[in-house]
């Protein structure tokens, strides 16, 4: 680094370009989203599309093109799923160019304003208050009032002279100078923090793992019962080929649920479009389950609950020689302070000033700790520290002072004297003191409501903070945190088991370490809690890595954005509810449209299995299939998942789909099976059973999605019977197409068969869900009289 450039000229262009040559430039590591090739590829290139691929080639090969439709759909879900996906890429992509941040820099000796990215090392910047320090910089001239709780959690500042260092990520509170910058891009000191934390996190999501599951399962499965099945209908059954083969094909195909797989990513994707209307980023899709999930929220004070600025939170008038009201309204019009304290005054006594003439003003110092005005015919009125303002008078108030401070406030004192300022801008004599306004951080407006949500919805509060543990406490209760009284100093835990026995005793968490905010997430995880974190500072980073749900403030620090699933844009506390509706509202329609596409998975599978050991004729044809999964499992299912639904999110994802899918496929077999039987015995022919194997299987379908409905709306009675509709109308008129029999061909026997198949469906699927609800219960006093039974560590 050079040392030598004048900071009244800074860098020439020709130094600009030779450092941009180098790569000397605050670049910052961005989270980039797939790329169109990749999510075409992604689409098409799956497991369940390889296998519906080999099936059309095999129905090609016995040249049944009537039963290649299957392959259509497969086509239109691909394209849905990759056109959905591009659509949630643009979204993100244009939500993640944010308007960045500017910083005025010094270059060949004219102030130019430029954006952070464009910073290139020894760069001379300019910073006023309120500015971010956007790289690692070292103070030349003038002085700063640096709030580091970005990097340190802390929320009081600190004074930065000529040759301090400055951290990229925290604010100017006031003052102004000019700086040098020492590090840029990754070498930043707050970016080598991300990057020490940047590694592949696996997401926390029981439908990813539940999808695995049910994919490897059917990969297992799925080579060796179609070559027995294969073998039983051409050698066994002494079928044709072509006929062998598209009973074989058939079966294949309904033990795929290749539709579900699509459905959640549309879904998801879906949703991350829906939040970026709410100007929330999604930057891993899978995070928008874990948020549903949540039971935990750990919330970080500064910038989360509270704004980031100061506000007035009384006034205690102490002696009224003069109106208090009055004075602090001149001292706000006359004074022209630029830090928070007096941003804070001003929007509390922003009425109309007196007309008082001033005389003389003095701006406020982080050295004096207090600023005044002298008014000519009123006299000096001073604000600022109750202890610099009275010095050996203080212990006058000081017991009031305290009383406040106890409860977390910041207290200022507004004094009087009649006699003006010192010629040296010192205190006049026989000061007095006229009021005491105790201060405190401002609460985000809607941070109660977002609170009292959170506990309706049994999601349990933790604040963790960086700062005095009563503040943070009197914080959290001025935000309506029901036990915000119940705190702890985390400095005073000395070991890592002591921090993670607190973090289930206790609500309000200060003076935490980065290492400690970490130790308290980990311990939450260890209690079977799904925890979400929120975070605007890079002392949250390794808390936020270890959380099952990130969340990061867009008014924070850049590293935090790099490292959260989720960013807030508008950095709006309220947006919290918002994304957990939308978690829920995605989550709970998989889990209901799931239970549809496993029920003819289940079926299939299990009809397969009966049909090798009975070496029986498969009784559906794959076009068969493709009728009614489209009509009661395809269409509806992406109407359901798009709908809105607030329930919260309970159960494990696998078991809640399993066990409402049962029953139903329990009722096809059941129902299919008793055709066959019946069919042989009074020697129905193969188009005969099959054809009252799809309505049967069909009418099925449609009582399943009934249930799966309720409860029943008008968008709903309209999705059940347009669907009804169009299946009778298949069957009526489209019969040839889908190897069905004419209804005017159907016998005395077939009607007989089929209206007892239709009857039992109900009392069939209430019944299996009774014994599937008694198998779970019995399941789980089994596991609990092994718990009770179990001997403790003290025991053995």
């Amino acid at each position: 680094m050079e040392n030598n450039i004048n900071p009244e000229i800074g860098l020439t262009q020709a130094q600009v370009d030779e450092r941009l040559t180098a790569g000397m430039v605050n670049i910052q590591p961005k989270t980039k989203t797939k790329t169109i090739s990749r999510i075409i590829r992604d689409n098409t290139l799956t497991l369940f599309n390889l296998l519906n691929v080999v099936l059309a080639l095999m129905i090609i090969f016995v040249g049944s093109f009537q039963n290649l439709l299957f392959i259509n759909i497969v086509i239109i879900n691909t394209i849905i799923g990759i056109v959905q996906e591009i659509r949630a890429k643009r979204t993100i992509d244009k939500l993640s160019i944010i308007s960045q941040p500017h910083v005025i820099v010094i270059r060949d000796g004219n102030h130019q304003e430029i954006v952070f990215e464009s910073i290139v090392l020894d760069d001379v910047l300019v910073l006023k208050a309120g500015k971010q320090i956007p790289s690692d910089s070292r103070v030349i001239d003038g002085a700063l009032e640096v709030n580091e709780s970005l990097l340190t959690g802390e929320s009081e500042s600190v004074i930065k002279h000529p040759g301090d260092e400055l951290l990229s990520g925290s604010f100017v509170v006031s003052g102004e100078a000019t700086v040098q910058v020492k590090r840029t891009g990754l070498d930043n000191y707050a970016t080598k923090l991300v990057e020490a934390v940047k590694v592949t996190k696996k997401p926390n999501s029981e439908i990813m793992k539940a999808l695995g599951f049910i994919m490897k399962a059917v990969g297992i499965l799925i080579v060796p019962l179609g070559l027995l099945l294969l073998y039983v209908q051409i050698i066994g059954r002494e079928m044709t080929i072509e006929a062998g083969v598209v009973a074989t094909v058939a079966a294949l195909i309904g033990m795929i649920p290749e539709g579900l797989v699509l459905l959640t990513s549309v879904a998801l994707a879906a949703g991350v479009v829906r939040l970026g209307h709410y100007k929330t980023l999604v930057q891993e899709l899978y995070c928008i389950e874990t948020l549903a999930r949540v039971d935990m929220l750990c919330l970080d004070k500064t910038g989360t609950i509270t704004e980031g600025n100061m506000e007035v939170l009384s006034l205690e008038t102490i002696d009224n020689v003069k109106n208090p009201v009055q004075a602090l309204r001149a001292l706000v019009a006359n004074l022209k302070d630029d830090n928070t304290t007096n941003k804070a005054l001003c929007e509390s006594f922003k009425g109309e000033a007196p007309k008082w003439k001033c005389e003389k003003t003095i701006p406020f110092s982080s050295e004096r700790k207090w600023s005044g005005a002298y008014f000519s015919d009123e006299g000096s009125f001073v604000i600022g520290a109750p202890e610099f303002v009275l010095g050996s008078r203080y212990s006058e108030i000081q017991d009031k002072v305290e009383g406040y401070a106890s409860e977390g406030s910041r207290v200022l004192i507004l004094a009087y004297a009649a006699e003006p300022f010192g010629e040296d801008g010192s205190l006049p004599n026989n000061i007095m003191t006229l009021a005491l306004i105790p201060m405190g951080d401002k609460i985000r407006h809607d941070a109660k409501k977002t609170l009292e949500f959170f506990r309706n919805q049994g999601v349990t509060i933790k604040v963790i903070s960086g700062d005095n543990p009563l503040t943070v406490s009197q914080v959290a209760r001025r935000a309506g945190l029901w036990d915000a009284d119940n705190y702890i100093d985390v400095s005073k835990l000395k070991t890592d088991e002591a921090v993670k026995a607190a973090a289930l005793s206790y609500s309000v968490f200060g003076r935490v370490t980065p290492k400690q905010k970490q130790l308290l997430i980990q311990a939450l995880k260890q209690a079977d809690h799904t925890v979400a974190m929120t975070g605007d500072g890079v002392n949250d980073v390794l808390a936020l890595r270890e959380a099952d749900c990130s969340i990061a403030m867009a008014e924070g620090s850049d590293a935090v954005r790099q490292v959260s699933q989720l960013v807030l844009l508008d950095s709006n506390f309220a947006s919290f509810t918002r994304v957990l509706m939308e978690g829920r509202r995605v989550i709970n329609n998989i889990t209901r449209a799931a239970s549809l596409f496993l029920v003819k998975t289940m079926f299939s599978l299990m009809l397969a299995i009966i049909v090798i050991i009975a070496n029986g004729a498969y009784p559906f044809a794959p076009i068969q299939l493709t009728l009614i999964s489209a009509l009661t499992i395809g269409v509806p299912s992406v109407f359901l998942a798009l709908e809105p639904n607030k329930n919260r999110v309970t159960g494990k994802f696998l078991d809640t789909v399993f066990k409402k899918s049962l029953p139903g496929a329990l009722t096809v077999v059941f129902n299919v099976v008793m055709i066959m039987i019946i069919g042989s015995h009074i020697s129905l022919n193969y188009e005969e059973i099959s054809t009252l194997a799809v309505i049967a299987t069909g009418m099925i379908g449609f009582v399943i999605l009934f249930r799966v409905c309720q409860p029943m709306d008008n968008k709903r009675w309209g999705l059940f019977f347009s669907m009804v509709i169009a299946f009778v109308a298949c069957v009526l008129f489209l019969g040839n197409f889908f190897f069905l029999l004419p209804i005017h061909g159907f016998t005395l026997s077939m009607l007989i068969i089929l209206g007892s198949a239709i009857l039992d469906i109900y009392p069939l699927i209430k019944f299996f869900s009774w014994g599937v609800v008694k198998i779970e219960d019995g399941i789980d006093r089994w596991e609990n009289s092994k718990k009770m039974t179990k001997p403790t560590a003290l025991e053995k």
